[in-house]
Formats: structure tokens, C-alpha cells, sequence
């Protein structure tokens, strides 16, 4: 059943995976957030608003597969007293627009607000988001998340969960 009348068959899929991924990340699910990647998936947050060239610019993330797996069990292992006091996150995720539907390759560009929660203090984090999504089979698969949080160029900290 399609939910969200109004939009493309491909576009409101591709909505409904990024609100199901944002859901994931907030409850800390990084699991069955893991499984939404393909294996040559990258989640890239760069430091250059600018750059499209990721491999030969600075990222605060650029990571495949492997990174994903070791971040996540920084996340999750305990050992990491930042990832014991983990911030509480909410995010809303809106401003969907279509860049291309080829084949089974969906991609979207979207708006991001995210308030991180920790000992008190309320942090904004936003940021324009692009999403490169494979639908095949009916099962979706993230091949590539860009972050490009409208202050990367600024002195940053607690970066240190997903955004």
C-alpha cells in the first residue's frame, strides 16, 4: 500500500526508506541499520560543502562496509565512554526531491534536522542529505548517504554517532 499519495511510485518508496533508516538511527538500531547498506554502500559526511570528489577530500566520515562494521561497534561495545552516554537523538527529515529514478537506482536529495540530546544540552545538526537507493527484488539497498551539514567548515564536536 502506497502512503504517500501525490508522489511517484519511486520517490515514496525511496521516503519511506529514508524516514525507516532516520527511525533505525534514533532508536539506535544500528543493526537493522547496517542491513539497509548494500556491501559497496559509503556513507560520506564531508568537510567541503562543495566537493563531489570524496576520495581526495578531508570527510569527517567516509565510510564502506568495513568502516560502517567498526563504527558501529564503537557505538555499541561499551568500551567508548562517549557511546556509554550516547546523546538521544530525534530526527525529521523532509524537502524530498527527485534527482533521478533509472532502473532499479532511485536517488533523492532531502533536508535533515537532528537534535542531539546529552547531559542537558539541546545540539541542531542540519544538514541537505543525498540518498542513492537500489530497489531490486522489492528489498532496498543503500548504496550512498552524503551529509553535508550546512556548518561542516566550522569547528565540530560530538560527531561521533551517525547523522
Amino acid at each position: 500500500m502506497n502512503t504517500l499519495t501525490g508522489f511517484t511510485a519511486p520517490l515514496a518508496q525511496a521516503i519511506e526508506f529514508i524516514w525507516r533508516e532516520a527511525e533505525l538511527l534514533d532508536h539506535k538500531d544500528y543493526v537493522q541499520w547496517a542491513a539497509l547498506w548494500s556491501e559497496s554502500g559509503r556513507y560520506v559526511v564531508p568537510i567541503d560543502p562543495d566537493t563531489d570528489d570524496f576520495e581526495a577530500n578531508l570527510n569527517y566520515a567516509f565510510d564502506d562496509a568495513r568502516m560502517r562494521d567498526l563504527r558501529i561497534e564503537r557505538l555499541t561495545a561499551g568500551y567508548s565512554p562517549s557511546a556509554v552516554d550516547a546523546a538521544k537523538t530525534v530526527r525529521s527529515v523532509s524537502r524530498f526531491t527527485l534527482v533521478e529514478a533509472a532502473g532499479e537506482v532511485v536517488e533523492v536529495n532531502c533536508a535533515q534536522l537532528l537534535y542531539a540530546y546529552k547531559r542537558g544540552v539541546h545540539t541542531p545538526f542540519v544538514a541537505d542529505l543525498n540518498y542513492r537507493i537500489r530497489f531490486s527484488a522489492g528489498v532496498a539497498t543503500l548504496e550512498r548517504k552524503v551529509v553535508r551539514l550546512i556548518n561542516s567548515t566550522d569547528s565540530l564536536s560530538a560527531l561521533g554517532f551517525l547523522l
